[in-house]
């Protein structure tokens, strides 16, 4: 049973997570050729603050 784990930086709707889990699970099975009812798909969200990048918290370095 193939598991996914994303990790990624808050803010997505609810609509684009669920549409990257579809598609995750989607190109998981076709790269795989496992049933799409066993793989498993997980997202981690990140606040800016939390997530650092050449030493600097992402809450520093984006645009609002």
């Amino acid at each position: 049973m193939p598991f996914v784990q994303i990790t990624m930086l808050e803010g997505r709707t609810i609509e684009q997570k669920h549409d990257l889990i579809k598609r995750l699970t989607d190109a998981t099975a076709e790269a795989l050729g496992g049933d799409p009812s066993r793989i498993r798909v997980v997202i981690y969200e990140v606040s800016p603050d939390a997530w650092g990048i050449g030493g600097q918290p992402v809450s520093t370095t984006i645009s609002p």
